[in-house]
Formats: structure tokens, C-alpha cells, sequence
């Protein structure tokens, strides 16, 4: 599947970033031993994200990585000076009703840091609730751009979908006079895979056109025909659901994938087999895939959990943001917020910085190829683009 979460089109070409963030200290939240606050009072964290539900794959890989990345910040101590940092976990099964719910129940009972949020719809319930009591929230794999600028107190762990598309838009080089067609569903994913890349690839200088499908459909051929006729120089593919394997098989079938560059997004690792025999010959974005980085982080990470997945990275840089924030901050949340803003930090992906102006988080993404089969599928790095390279527009804040 592609852009799982985009929620709507992208704001207008990208500004110049803030020369503040050129004078950045880069460093890892390790690196400062002074702990924050005055007492030896735990550092109160509420973890709220999708232990069951639709999402609940995502969010283990989420907590598994924030555990990670937890001792790692801390040197194996779980603690800031002298503070140990006790993490509350509750689930939401992605549902926003039920994460609010959870986010004030946490506040009320004096937590100052609230991070998780796996489901977008979950992030932007939860965003103004930590505007309205001054806590600091640091959204997960939820990647809804909208989440950047939402607010002061509000910050991300993970991409966003604005650096998904460019990922895709880097497939063909310059746009300029370049053809490219969307397949996708009908319905709201759909319709908000083709506004964003009617609007970053489109919009610097391509040709976008669609090919839809009813998302009932099982039979392909009349789709890939289309596809074939319009004769692309990149086909993007946004699909979601138990239709993709018959979906990938036709495109293969009828030829679209040797006529063509065919991009989507690299999901986690249990959903490659769905490709199948086209595998092989599809190029992928990818926000984080095993083997992608060989960063200190990364070989931390990995340490605990074996096998890097998609989302262990959002978790794992969660927690260095809430290290940061406790070090530097103490009990004052906009000292925290002051913490973070411009922070340069070296994550699983490498190089990390959160944006001053919007607190976006520019990281690398990465083009990938699968060889194999089936389970036996392995990923591969064929280009790394670096925060710069995939930024998104400076957005500005809300609130």
C-alpha cells in the first residue's frame, strides 16, 4: 500500500528553512547527563497508541521501538539524573474518542509528556488537547500532514506523507513535461493519494491524470489497459485491502510493469509477499526497512528487536525526544518545547532535525527494490534522500 494516511493535498512550494537551524547543535539526547527538574520525582509519560484494532501491528512495532530507544537514551537506566522515567501505556484501538478520553485521564493524574498516536485521525484529536493543557505531545507513525504546525505543543516522531510523495516524485528526476498517472481506488484514500500528487509532483511541473477502480472490484484487466494506453512515465500505485495481490498479478500480466516505473509504498514487512511475482519489478518509497541505515541507533535498535521493522524507528526517536525534553525542560513544558524546537539529533535513519518554525521532522527517505519471493523478500537501499532533499513546505502554526 502507498501514503496509508495522507488526509489532504499539500500547502505550496517549500520555503527556505531558518538560517537558526544551520547553527544547530547535532548530538545524542544521551550526551547531556544533567537530568531534568529539581526533584527525584518520575518523569510521568503517557504512551497512547493502538495495542488492538486495525493498526495494532503498527503500534507493537511503535512500543518496541520506544522501549529501544528508551535505553538507549538513558544508558540503560530508564532515568534523567536522578529521575526515573515512568511510562503509562494505553490503548486506543484507533480510535480518537477513546484517546482523548485517555490523553485527560493521563493530564489528570499530572502527566506532562503524551506521546503515540498510530492512527492520524488519532493525532489530530489528540493535538489540540495538549494545546488547551500546556502538555507537550509528540505524535507517532500517524504521518496526516496536518500534524505539522498544529500546534506549539505539538511535535511528530515519524514522516509524513508530504515526504512520501516526494520520495515518489524522485523516481523520474525533473517532472517537467513528465506524464504520470494515478491507480487507485475510489473512495477518500483514493481521492487524497491523487490530490497529493496532483499537488508536489503535479505541481512541479508534471502531467497528473488517474485511473480509478471501484474498491469492489476483483478483476483488473480493463484497469491495466487504461494504464497501459496512457503510456506514463511513472505510475503511482495507492491501493489498500485483500484485492492488492490479484491487483499487482494483473499489472504483471498485462505488462504495465516492464513498460513502465511503477511506484508505491514499501508497507511493513508482513504485507511483501502481497506483491508477489511483481515484486521484483516495482519501485518503492520507504520510510524505514531493515538494513536501510547503519547508524548507532540503528544498531541499538536492532539489538532489541531483531528484525527492524517499519514503524520501530517512530518509536525509538520518540523517546529521545522525550529524553531531550525532560533533560533540558525538567517540569516546564515550554522549556521542553524550547528543547526541541531547531534539535539536530542522530536517529535509526540518521540525522534528524525538527523544524524550528513548524516542528516538522526532516529525515531521510529511501527509494528501495525487493528481490525474492513470498516471505523470502528482502529490501534494498537504491537511493537515500536526505531531510533537505524531501522536506515539506513550511507550514505555519496554528496555535
Amino acid at each position: 500500500m502507498t501514503v496509508r494516511h495522507t488526509r489532504r493535498a499539500f500547502l505550496s512550494a517549500a520555503t527556505m528553512m531558518a538560517a537558526a537551524l544551520a547553527a544547530t547543535a547535532c548530538g545524542s539526547p544521551q550526551d547531556t547527563a544533567s537530568g531534568g527538574g529539581d526533584s527525584s520525582a518520575p518523569v510521568k509519560v503517557g504512551l497512547v497508541y493502538s495495542q488492538s484494532g486495525p493498526l495494532a501491528s503498527y503500534g507493537k512495532q511503535y512500543i518496541e521501538g520506544f522501549k529501544a530507544g528508551l535505553d538507549h537514551a538513558t544508558g540503560g537506566t530508564g532515568k534523567v539524573g536522578d529521575r526515573k522515567i515512568e511510562v503509562t501505556e494505553v490503548d486506543d484501538a484507533g480510535d480518537p474518542a477513546k484517546a482523548v478520553s485517555a490523553a485527560k485521564d493521563l493530564i489528570g493524574k499530572g502527566t506532562k509528556i503524551i506521546a503515540g498516536s498510530t492512527a492520524s485521525g488519532v493525532a489530530l484529536q489528540v493535538a489540540p488537547i495538549a494545546a488547551q493543557n500546556k502538555v507537550l505531545f509528540i505524535s507517532g507513525p500517524a504521518a496526516t500532514d496536518a500534524v505539522t504546525g498544529a500546534n506549539k505543543y505539538t511535535f511528530r516522531s515519524g514522516r509524513q506523507s508530504y515526504q512520501d510523495v516526494v520520495t515518489a516524485k524522485s523516481f523520474i528526476g525533473d517532472p517537467a513535461g513528465k506524464k504520470v498517472v494515478v491507480f487507485a481506488q475510489d473512495g477518500a484514500f483514493g481521492d487524497a493519494n491523487e490530490a497529493a500528487v496532483k499537488a508536489v509532483i503535479g505541481g512541479a511541473g508534471a502531467t497528473v491524470s488517474s485511473v480509478r477502480a471501484p474498491a469492489s472490484a476483483t478483476e483488473f484487466t480493463p484497469f491495466a489497459s487504461q494504464i497501459k494506453a496512457a503510456k506514463p512515465d511513472l505510475l503511482f500505485v495507492a491501493w489498500a485491502g485483500t484485492t492488492a495481490p490479484a491487483m499487482w498479478q494483473t499489472l504483471d500480466q498485462q505488462g504495465v510493469l516492464t513498460s513502465t516505473t511503477v511506484v508505491t509504498g514499501l508497507d511493513i514487512r508482513a504485507s511483501w509477499p502481497t506483491f508477489g511475482a511483481a515484486g521484483s519489478k516495482i519501485s518503492f518509497l520507504s520510510h524505514y526497512f531493515d538494513g536501510a541505515s547503519d547508524t548507532e541507533a540503528a544498531k541499538a535498535l536492532k539489538g532489541k528487536v531483531n528484525t527492524i521493522d517499519l514503524f520501530h524507528p517512530d518509536g525509538f526517536a520518540a523517546a529521545q525526544m522525550v529524553v531531550r525534553a525532560a533533560q533540558e525542560g525538567g517540569d516546564d513544558v515550554d522549556k521542553m518545547v524550547t528543547a526541541l524546537e531547531g534539535w539536530t539529533f542522530d536517529g535509526v535513519k540518521g540525522k534528524m532535525t525538527i523544524r524550528a518554525e513548524d516542528h516538522a521532522l526532516l529525515q531521510p527517505m529511501y527509494q528501495a527494490k525487493l528481490s525474492g519471493s513470498g516471505t523470502a523478500f528482502t529490501a534494498a537501499a537504491q537511493k537515500t534522500l536526505t531531510g533537505d532533499e524531501t522536506a515539506p513546505p513550511v507550514t505555519g502554526m496554528k496555535g
